[in-house]
């Protein structure tokens, strides 16, 4: 790409670089990379890097052979602007890999436009750093007011050409002899942030693989004794069969378990692509100096000392992650249980667990690592078998995020599992895994929520359930129904509908499946009563029966024998009459827990197979997980409901509000009344009008202005929405009654701003409001208005931003909602018309978009909404905005 001329505007003093354009990111191969903006320091690594590269690299760059850099060239690209002029280099510890920038064209005529250039060195092309580059200097060109990217190359820079083609963009080229001009405008279309999720996909889930599939292990603390830590993940990867080499190091030591020590890390004579870390955390230094030297990929910190134990540690927590990614690495912990992969061609135990489940197809990750031992053990046990396990401990780099990632695109993984004490990146979260639950279930149970209420806080159990349902995450409370559900869905089809057969030969027994399975929501009628004399081949028949009905969908079979008898041939009665498996089958047999022997199916190697017949302490378990699973079959089966974006709004004004408040309140604060109107109007969201006035001579004008009938409200916190109605005058229809009205209000709320506002039409009192969460991110609820309906807590939640269909469920959701639909009296006499609930959808529609457009709106109240069958009207709206969340999931790919 052709250079500009140097600049008059090409700054002496470049201003700092903005902060949140440091950002640590994943190439196509998975290794980290630190993205920064360029400075004047970095002339001579830059003069270094240009000098090291290929004579053909630098043709297709500069179109030209250009074998050093000029002192303007270099001092031109090195002191820019951060606006007009930006510079993002990619590096690896001090080594620079590629660099990117663009220039604006001042003299081009309609949008905005700056060229665009980049070059990677040529020892790491083809690991999606151009991608990278381009990606991050449109966020900084979009934040600046750039609207298109203009690039000048070489037509047989196939490579380039590529980048710009694959990047998602809408690419115009015009021909022109050997070189190609292409233009692409910068907005982030869906295309476009399609393509980023793509990628970032295959990165993340490319660096989890590097961490379970490695190639070499080092463990660095390997002692003898299996009763330290360094003893025991060692004693578990040799006694595991690891594939690839495990290299001890131990500076005291020669010899560690009959396998060769090492002194450091950096002695071993091959490559290392996993170090697990089990010394003090003193010398994690040290040990993480060696690490980056060798060039390890990966580490998994068994050493506890971090963030758990104070500021201090989460310094030196923050400062391990931050050393490590700089120099390519990605980390596990600290304080984890470890990771273990039990494919045969890798058969890893990285772990200090005692126990390690077999085989399986289910993916399990947890952030616990005392805790995970236990799960571990409770997994074999059960006889579930696992692909993967990670114990991420204070989760400070790889979370349940990059898990989900890597489980979406593993063959060998069709059910997940998650142990969460945090969510990391919540929207992200949400995002993902909505995407991955569309094929392969997940199920989660969560403990110790980052929020400032206690952890049995009916709100907070609802906000939970119902964000997690959202994103078709199958929520359990314990680690018991977690593994209940994952026996269901790892060897059993799903349900397609709720009808239920219960067969047994205990009529007390399913009865109490019936009951319970009723209760959940399954359609059941009588129990098939085998009665207690059954025979091996009464469960066949009756079993092979309820399998090839069509109004059945799931049978639950109850074995609980009398006496002692031939327990095998029952099995095999059940187990052949369920074949050929279309519909799940699950069992209380003879109140055992997990997978037994007798109901197994086994493949190659023993490993526990689909078709498998889980089995439940007692019937009502089964019902609570099959009524579970009925539910998130019942999301997968829903078609695919796109975000939308009703028309009308003017984004770059709303913007430019909130730049100005913000400007006026860094820290954050409550915009006035008319302020959050005129936010609000921009979305096309509009409160009844209403003026403020000051005295009784101004409110009888905006009450001649707005028209009569008006109300008159008293303003401050004590006054809104108070069920009582003191701070209200409703239905004035004289200048005396406004004036009158207004004196009793500023005397009753000690306030002389008092609100003049139009009537507005009668109905249904509702609320919507976002808040903050701190778990979750940026949630909506919706639920009618009253105090009856808070006592109650009916109040239903959605992670942001809706889709279509969410917005409407949104509405439907709430157990009050049918008032919306009309009431109808005892008699049978209508005494209510349905509301218009398009109207409060749309509404959650814009509010959706407002809130995803501007992460600065951290809390929105609107309260009242009166829903009416002609519309909805409404009547107050509260708006605070603050600093933007950093964990917001939006711009280029980075890591949290």
């Amino acid at each position: 790409m052709t250079e500009q001329p140097a600049s008059s505007s090409t700054p002496d003093v470049p201003p700092p670089p903005p902060e949140h354009w440091f950002a640590d990111v994943l190439a196509a191969d998975g290794g980290v990379v630190r993205l920064r903006p360029i400075t004047p320091g970095d002339a001579g690594a830059l003069e270094e890097f240009h000098a090291g590269l290929s004579d053909r690299t630098r043709y297709l760059r500069y179109f030209g052979p250009y074998p050093r850099m000029t002192p303007k060239d270099l001092y031109r690209t090195t002191h820019v602007d951060y606006r007009d002029r930006v510079g993002l280099i990619a590096e690896l510890g001090s080594t620079i890999l590629a660099v990117g920038r663009y220039e604006l064209l001042p003299e081009r005529a309609g949008a905005r436009a700056a060229e665009v250039a980049f070059v990677v060195a040529d020892q790491h092309q083809g690991r999606g750093l151009g991608s990278i580059l381009l990606e991050h200097l449109a966020g900084a060109a979009a934040e600046n007011g750039i609207d298109i990217f203009v690039a000048e190359v070489l037509a047989e820079n196939h490579g380039m050409v590529t980048v710009f083609r694959d990047a998602g963009y809408q690419v115009q080229r015009s021909r022109d002899g050997s070189v190609l001009h292409l233009e692409f405008a910068i907005d982030p279309t869906e295309a476009l942030l399609s393509v980023r999720d793509s990628r970032e996909l295959a990165s993340e889930a490319r660096s989890v693989g590097n961490l379970l599939a490695p190639r070499s292990v080092a463990v660095i603390g390997a002692t003898p004794s299996q009763s330290r830590v360094g003893g025991a993940v060692l004693a578990n990867l040799l006694s595991g069969v690891f594939q690839g080499p495990v290299y001890p190091v131990n500076p005291n030591r020669t010899s560690v378990r009959g396998v060769h020590a090492y002194e450091t890390v950096r002695d071993i004579p091959d490559v290392v692509d996993l170090a697990v870390v089990a010394v003090p955390a003193a010398e994690i230094k040290a040990v993480l100096d060696d690490c980056m030297t060798k060039g390890v990929k990966g580490l998994v910190v068994l050493t506890a000392g971090f963030s758990e134990t104070g500021p201090a540690g989460f310094a030196a927590e923050r400062d391990l992650v931050a050393a490590a990614r700089a120099h390519g690495m990605r980390v596990v912990g600290p304080s984890a249980l470890g990771v273990a992969n039990t494919d045969p061609a890798v058969s890893l135990n990285a772990t200090l667990a005692g126990v390690l489940p077999g085989r399986g197809r289910v993916g399990f990750f947890c952030q616990s690592g005392p805790l995970g031992a236990a799960i571990l053990g409770e997994a074999a046990t059960r006889r579930l078998g696992l692909s993967t396990f990670v114990s991420a401990g204070n989760r400070a780099d790889v979370s349940g995020n990059d898990l989900l990632q890597y489980w979406d695109t593993d063959p060998d993984t069709d059910v997940v599992l998650l142990y969460l004490e945090t969510f990391g990146n919540p929207r992200k979260f949400s995002r993902i895994a909505r995407r991955v639950a569309r094929t392969k279930p997940i199920v989660a149970v969560s403990s110790g929520r980052n929020v400032a209420r206690p952890a049995a806080d009916p709100l907070d159990r609802a906000l939970e359930r119902d964000l997690f349902a959202q994103a078709g995450i199958v929520q359990v409370d314990t680690i018991a129904e977690l593994f209940d559900c994952a026996m269901l869905l790892a060897y059993q089809p799903l349900p397609a509908g709720p009808r239920l057969a219960v067969i047994g030969n205990s009529t007390a027994l399913g009865w109490l499946a019936v009951d319970a399975a009723r209760g959940e929501g399954l359609a059941v009628e009588r129990p098939v009563d085998l009665g207690p004399q059954a025979m091996p081949e009464d469960y066949l028949t009756a079993v092979a029966a309820a399998v090839a009905d069509p109004e059945v969908d799931a049978l639950i079979v109850i074995f609980a024998p009398p006496v002692p008898t031939a327990v095998p041939s029952f099995a095999e009665a059940i187990r052949s009459g369920a074949q050929p498996g279309t519909k799940p089958v699950l069992t209380t047999f003879v109140a055992g827990q997990g997978m037994s022997n007798l109901l197994t199916a086994r493949g190659s190697g023993g490993t526990v197979e689909h078709g498998s017949i889980p089995s439940y302490p007692d019937p009502e378990r089964a019902a609570r997980v099959l009524a579970r699973v009925r539910r998130y079959a019942d999301w997968r089966t829903r078609p695919v409901s796109p975000v939308v974006r009703p028309p009308g709004m003017e984004t770059q004004r709303a913007r430019d509000l909130v730049a100005r408040w913000t400007d006026r309140a860094p820290g954050g604060d409550w915009l006035g009344d008319l302020e959050a109107a005129e936010l609000l109007g921009c979305y096309g969201i509009r409160v009844v009008e209403f003026r403020e006035v000051h005295d009784e001579e101004s409110a009888a004008a905006a009450a001649a202005e707005l028209g009569y009938p008006v109300a008159a409200k008293a303003t401050g916190e004590l006054w809104r929405n108070r069920p009582d109605l003191n701070g209200v005058r409703l239905d004035l229809w004289r200048p005396s009654e406004i004036q009158r009205a207004y004196t009793d209000l500023a005397k009753v709320s000690g306030n002389e701003i008092v609100h003049i506002q139009k009537m507005a039409i009668k109905g249904v009192g509702c609320v919507l409001r976002v808040q903050d969460d701190l778990s979750f991110g940026s949630v909506i609820s919706f639920g009618l208005s009253g105090t009856i309906i808070d006592l109650l807590g009916d109040r239903v939640y959605r992670a942001l931003p809706l889709t279509e269909m969410e917005s409407v469920e949104l509405i439907d959701a709430p157990r009050a909602a049918p008032l919306l639909d009309g009431r109808t009296s005892a008699a049978g006499r209508v005494i209510g018309e349905p509301v218009d609930k398009r109207a409060l959808a749309e509404l959650a529609q814009r509010i959706s978009a407002l809130c995803d457009d501007l992460p600065e709106v951290r809390e929105l109240s609107i309260e009242p909404v009166l829903a009416a069958p002609q519309g909805a009207a409404i009547l107050y709206a509260r708006v605070r905005i603050g600093p933007e969340p950093s964990r917001f999931d939006i711009g280029p790919r980075r890591l949290a």
